[in-house]
Parts: C-alpha cells; structure tokens; sequence
C-alpha cells in the first residue's frame, strides 16, 4: 500500500445499504475482509429486500476482480477510474480467517469481532496510512473504537443535508402579510388561474412546487418557474387550499390543504410527505387515491406497500395469500379505509366493495422490483426505513401514467443502519425537490388527538 493513502475497510451493511459503494473512495484503497463476503453470501439467498442488494454487490465486486490473479485480489486490483485527474485506488480482499487470537484482539466468535480484527491488524501493519472502518452500525463503531482502531466512520456520499433542520418542508411562510414583502409585481391570469411574477430577491432559495403561506392566512401560492430576476408564483389561495376535498374528507389545517393539492393534482407524479404520526399522512394518500381512482377514472388501481425489515423476513413463510401476508402490517391503511367508511351503517359490506372497485392491493416492497408498474396510483408508507438504493428501485418501476406517493415519519426510523439525515426519505426529498413532477409537503401538527399529539412532544 502507498504511504499517505487512506486505506478504507468496509463493513458488510455498506454494501447492502448502497452496493457499488467500494468504487466511491476515489484515489484511496478499499479492503473488503473475507467474513463480508461470507455475509453477502449468506443474505443473497434469503427471502429479504436486501437480498437483491447481496447479488448486486457480489456481481460488482466479482467484476472488478474477475481478471486478477489470488496473488493480485489479496495485494490489490486498481479499480475503474472516473477522473482523470484523480487515479482510482486499488481493491482487495483481506483473509480475515488467517488472523490468529492474541492478546488485544476481541473474541473470533462473532462476525463484526472478525471485521474489527482485520481492521486492528491492517492499521499495526500499515503505521504510515490512516486506516478507516466504514460501517452503518453505531455499537460495531464504539466496539472498534474501544479496541484500538483510530478511525471509524458512517458512509455519508449519499447524505446530501448535515442536519434534519435543514430538509425541505416543502413550504415558505412570510411574517405578516405577503403582499407587504413585494415592491412590484407581474400578474397574467389565464381562466381561474393567475400567476404573479416578482423580484427573485424575495426568495433567492426557492425551489420548484415550493409552496408560499403568510401569517394574514388569505394568500397562498406556489412556485412554477424562475429565472435571474424574476419569480413565478401560482396563486392558489388560501381559502381554496382548505376547500379541497378527497372522498369526503377535508383538511383539518394548511399543511393538509397544500398535501391534497398536491395528491390530486394530475402533473405531479410524486409526492413526498413528511411529518409526525397522527399528521394525517395516510389518511389523506388513501382518501386522494380513492377519489382519483373511484370517483375521477385517473388511474385503474391502487397498490399500497410499505417497507418494514420483518415484511422483507417473514412473508415468504407465512401462510396464506400476499395480501393476508402484508394485512397485519397495512393496519395502518385498513384503519385509514375505516374511518372513511365509518358513516355507512354495513362497514365490512362497504369496505369491501370499496377495495374491489378501487382494485386496492396490498404488496409486498419485493413485488416493485423487477416489474414496470402502469397506471397506478401507488402509496409507499413508512420510507424512512428504506435506503437510497432502494428507494430509487422502486421509483424507476414506476411507468406511465402511475403517481406514487411516498410517505414517512423521519423521527420513528426502525433501521440499525440509517439515521434521519441517511434515510432514503431525506436523499429523496432532497433529490427531486427541483424536479417540476414532484411535490413535498411535510405535515406540521397531529391531528389524531391530543393524547398522540401530546406523546409526540414530550415523549
């Protein structure tokens, strides 16, 4: 190994979590220790949402090694250079299984003690590198960190925000009155729509859909387009926000208003919606789904899914159909589907003529790979528990005519390997939020009751 280089040793759940990862360290070496290897191949096989990732990541791995000697995959095999300027490091593979136990290393009997291991001797055998385990698992991170090794890191290329404060909430609101803020203004109105035209200076940060509230609760807009100087702001008002209406429902405050704009508005393909539990995310998805499916014929079904790690574990060995395999973990959307139906005095009669006529089916997340999915609207819940990768799996399935509405809770994520600013939801947020098919609305307030909302603040 070259003096100065950084000698970067990846754990298992960073190729699972993004799988072409080991060509992202530029001009630095990357180790990949024999006991990951094992673990890719052990997940490969298994009925698990990452077990596509295992396959990808062994595919890649296996090409950039497949012309090497043994001699040259354990000394280093240049990899793929993507900048001419900056030559690509080497990859290698470290046999984790020649270490011996000594005094200092920790106990073989547990596959992160191994990597850990690996890591402790490449950094005793390389005194003039900076030596960096990259792992996703906070407790494998202070183990190494108690065991001696000096650098240990999260693998952030794909986090595009350094802070949850920072996301896009999808909305601006100005301090008082909007029209206060605005020295001169354009204004073209064709039919019911007017757009106002002002100086950029207003809102330098703007984004596309960018939705734009005042304290005086009288103007809303949205932003449609921009230029060096001037702005374009769809004025939508703030009274026709709360006058939407889905399958009986309406909104319960502002945040909903600019989240069913969005949900029922045909030229966005995705919409993204953040916010605490009981702000009405799925509710309001199912309600919008039904009224575009049912009521206007925009699409010919509704498939729900959403990404939880025991679904990806368990349904190929439960009993039964794929619906009754996801009905334990769609409670959420049954509820929803409840409290819309709650008025018809035959509920059971009437949900299921509902979800016939609706063609609602319930899939699990593996069902959107592999398969162009055509006009549908497809709810996602839960996504801060997918990854980037696997989020843009399921989003490129998406084929005409299909609008997917992707939701989530940033502060309930389930996943070991991923934190607010790492979730999938977050990359994607962030990613489309110029996009002029995608709206993000993050849901401010809970609205299930004051017990939930109360447990969300102080709990």
């Amino acid at each position: 190994m070259h003096e100065h280089k950084i000698i970067y040793i990846l754990d298992t759940n960073i190729l699972l979590h993004e799988p072409l990862a080991f060509l992202s360290f530029k001009e630095h070496d990357v180790i990949v220790p024999m006991t990951v290897l094992e673990e890719l191949d052990s997940i490969k096989d298994r009925k698990k949402d990452v077990s596509r990732d295992a396959r990808v990541a062994i595919r890649a791995l296996e090409d950039s090694l497949v012309n090497a000697s043994p001699e040259e995959v354990l000394s280093g095999v240049k990899l793929p250079e993507n900048d001419p300027e900056h030559p690509s490091g080497c990859l290698s593979i470290f046999n984790d299984y020649t270490l011996a136990q000594t005094a200092g290393t920790l106990s073989f009997n547990e596959n992160d003690n191994r990597i850990i291991n690996a890591a402790l001797h490449i950094q005793k055998e390389n005194p003039n590198n900076k030596i960096v385990l990259v792992t996703k698992d906070i407790n494998m991170r202070l183990k190494a960190k108690g065991a001696g090794l000096a650098h240990v890191e999260d693998y952030r290329t794909d986090q595009l925000i350094d802070d949850i404060q920072f996301l896009a909430k999808g909305y601006y609101k100005f301090e008082g009155d909007f029209w206060q803020n605005i020295d001169e203004c354009d204004s073209k109105s064709e039919g019911r729509n007017t757009t106002h035209y002002v100086n950029k200076n207003i809102l330098p940060n703007s984004y596309m859909n960018e939705y734009i509230l005042d304290d005086s609760e009288h103007f809303a807009g949205k932003v449609t387009g921009w230029n060096d100087e001037k702005l374009a702001i769809a004025d939508l008002s703030y009274e026709r926000l709360m006058a939407k209406q889905a399958w009986g429902i309406n909104p319960k405050n502002i945040y909903q208003g600019m989240a069913m704009d969005a949900l029922l508005d045909p030229t966005i393909d995705l919409v993204i919606l953040t916010g605490a539990a009981g702000s009405g995310k799925t509710l309001l998805a199912l309600a919008s789904a039904l009224e575009q499916v049912v009521e206007r014929g925009l699409y010919d079904k509704i498939i729900v899914t959403r990404s939880t790690p025991e679904i990806a574990e368990s349904i190929g060995f439960l009993p039964g159909t794929e619906e009754e395999k996801m009905a334990p973990w769609l409670s959420a959307i049954t509820d929803s589907l409840e409290v819309l139906h709650k008025s018809d005095e035959n509920m059971n009669g009437s949900l299921n003529y509902i979800m016939e006529k609706a063609n609602i089916q319930f899939k699990s997340v593996n069902f959107m790979r592999g398969r162009s999915i055509q006009n549908a609207i497809v709810l996602l819940d839960e996504c801060q528990n997918l990854t980037a990768s696997q989020l843009k799996t399921i989003i490129t399935r998406c084929g005409e005519g299909t609008k997917l509405v992707c939701s989530g809770n940033l502060a309930q994520i389930d996943s070991n390997y991923l934190t607010a600013v790492t979730s999938g939801l977050t990359y994607i947020v962030e990613r489309f939020k110029d996009f002029p098919g995608s709206t993000t609305v993050h849901l401010n307030g809970v609205v299930r009751s004051r017990l939930a909302s109360f447990a969300e603040e102080n709990l």
